[in-house]
């Protein structure tokens, strides 16, 4: 980390001051940054940290004029970079540092490329333009780049789409395009939110190691204090765009004094789950040598190949009544998989699945249908998940009404009662799936899956897009509903900490595989597999 010091003497590279940021709507003006203030040395890392609506990327997008304008507007403030005030700049001149002296790294990396575009012509791009290099030149430095940032064979990502890279990859892409040019300032806006805690932890180590290589100073935007504590110097605290909190990593986490703050804090997950005594082994859900594979082709058209993707192999496991068990692993593990084939969602190619004794493989379509009012999904994003069209009592009414639940008369009042369970205000009964925050919108998915008053529950990624706070919440109300409706449940996530402070037993997945299992604490403390023992090493701690 580094350790860089202001003296009075020295100029800042980057000096924001009375930063006011609105956005005139017709439903009124919203002051989305309000009056804040902060510096960056040469070399340094600047955390701002927040809840969604914080204000955090407005705040950092304003400073290049990324915003939309209309209807966004910076009422007042300077921004001196190199002692020029950004915020007074014509396009021309932004457009002259932008992509040269300050570069980004937006949160997600497909759709920030051009899927037209070889990831060649697109990391070339600001050395023509910027550097005037020749082609020649700049294919030269772009492959070079690629080779730092840690790409297999550069020479050949050179030549291909970023459709043909992993997540992970697509990153260490986005970061070559930024560090191109050799940047002053680095912007980072939530950098590794939606990537597995393994390859997080790659990104955030090649950010660490380029950042001192080169002596970039950094501005970090994320609402994972855990991360934030292993990089920053400095951190910010935003909320509803006002300053809540300024002041170095230690002064911050160590010894805030804003009771915003700390609880922020206090939100992040931790430890092993309170109250978590062991279920008596009355099976619910067993799984045996359970397989699910993908056909596809490849090749050209007269040489077409077959190939075969075992998404889950051979995996075999049991769930007790009232249980609440993890299922982690990385992306591509077949951890959705598992669970949408437990559910019947997808074709299985072998093995047994026994839901209360009762076989699913092979049901026919009418049973399956009665037994899927005792198995319901929560999915990971609320509002992709909620039809935008129907109401919040149309959502939770359909399927009290669709399994004969409820009546025309007491569907009404049944609604009421799930809202009540799930936290939400019964004034909001006739709003739309757009009228809620992320939190709220998974608390109606919550409500759906509950209706039917299930025994099992798969929940698939179910908080991963929230903020702490809002997660925090969201996990209380799993506790809370698993008690009160005697729920079993299947937590799908990549989350360790997450699980870890919710479930009793853990399944661990990997290529397909399932490599061990076991209570939740005997695998933190004592993991005995080697991919599991990785994971964890992964998991970023807040000290």
């Amino acid at each position: 980390m580094n350790s860089n010091k202001r003296s009075g003497k020295t100029m800042a590279l980057l000096e924001v001051n009375n930063l006011t940021v609105s956005f005139h709507t017709r439903n009124g003006v919203v002051k989305a940054v309000n009056n804040i203030s902060f510096t960056i040395d040469k070399g340094e890392t600047l955390a701002i940290v927040g809840e969604s609506g914080s204000g955090k990327s407005v705040s950092c997008y304003s400073l290049l004029n990324l915003i939309p304008k209309p209807p966004g507007k910076i009422e007042s403030g300077t921004a001196l970079f190199s002692g020029h005030d950004l915020l007074s700049m014509d396009e021309a001149a932004l457009r002259r540092i932008r992509g040269s002296d300050i570069a980004m790294i937006f949160q997600d990396p497909m759709t920030s490329l051009n899927p037209f575009l070889t990831v060649g012509e697109q990391l070339i791009e600001p050395l023509v333009y910027h550097r005037s290099y020749s082609r020649t030149e700049a294919a030269q430095r772009a492959i070079a780049v690629l080779d730092e940032v840690g790409i297999k064979n550069p020479a050949a990502a050179y030549e291909q789409y970023p459709h043909q890279f992993s997540g992970g990859m697509r990153q260490r892409v986005m970061i070559a395009m930024a560090l191109i040019t050799e940047p002053k300032l680095l912007i980072a806006d939530e950098p590794t939110t939606a990537l597995d805690v393994t390859i997080q932890a790659q990104i955030l180590a090649l950010i660490k190691e380029l950042q001192q290589r080169h002596n970039i100073a950094l501005l970090f935007i994320s609402h994972d204090l855990a991360v934030v504590s292993d990089i920053a110097d400095k951190v910010l605290v935003m909320y509803q765009g006002d300053q809540v909190e300024q002041g170095s990593r230690d002064e911050v986490f160590k010894h805030s004094q804003q009771a915003y703050t700390q609880k922020l804090l206090a939100s992040i997950p931790s430890g092993a789950k309170v109250g978590g005594e062991a279920k008596s082994a009355n099976a619910l859900l067993q799984v045996s040598g359970l397989k699910t594979y993908f056909a596809s082709r490849s090749g050209s058209w007269f040489k077409r190949k077959k190939n075969l993707n075992k998404a889950v192999d051979d995996v075999s496991f049991t769930i007790n009544r009232g249980e609440i068990v993890g299922l982690v692993g990385e992306s591509g593990s077949g951890k959705s998989t598992v669970g949408r084939s437990l559910l019947q969602l997808l074709p299985v190619t072998a093995g047994s699945i026994r839901f209360d004794d009762q076989e699913l493989v092979g049901m026919p379509a009418k049973s399956l249908k009665t037994m899927r009012r005792r198995m319901q999904m929560i999915f990971q994003d609320p509002y992709a998940s909620l039809n935008p069209r129907m109401t919040v009592f149309d959502t939770l009414a359909e399927p009290l009404l669709l399994h004969g639940l409820a009546t025309k008369k007491t569907v009404h009042e049944q609604v009421l009662m799930l809202l009540d369970d799930v936290g939400l205000a019964r004034s909001s009964l006739r709003k739309y799936p757009h009228e809620f925050s992320g939190g709220q919108r998974q608390r109606i998915a919550i409500g759906r899956a509950i209706a039917t008053k299930p025994e099992l529950i798969i929940a698939d990624e179910p908080v991963s897009a929230l903020d702490v706070t809002i997660q925090a919440q969201i996990l209380s109300l799993i506790l809370e509903l698993v008690e009160k409706h005697n729920l079993t449940m299947l937590f799908i996530s990549h989350d360790l900490s997450v699980v870890r402070s919710l479930c009793d037993r853990v399944l661990v997945m990997h290529h397909g595989h399932l490599v061990e299992q076991g209570d939740t604490e005997a695998i933190y403390q004592q993991p005995q597999h080697p991919y599991t023992q990785g994971l964890l090493s992964a998991i970023p701690l807040l000290e």
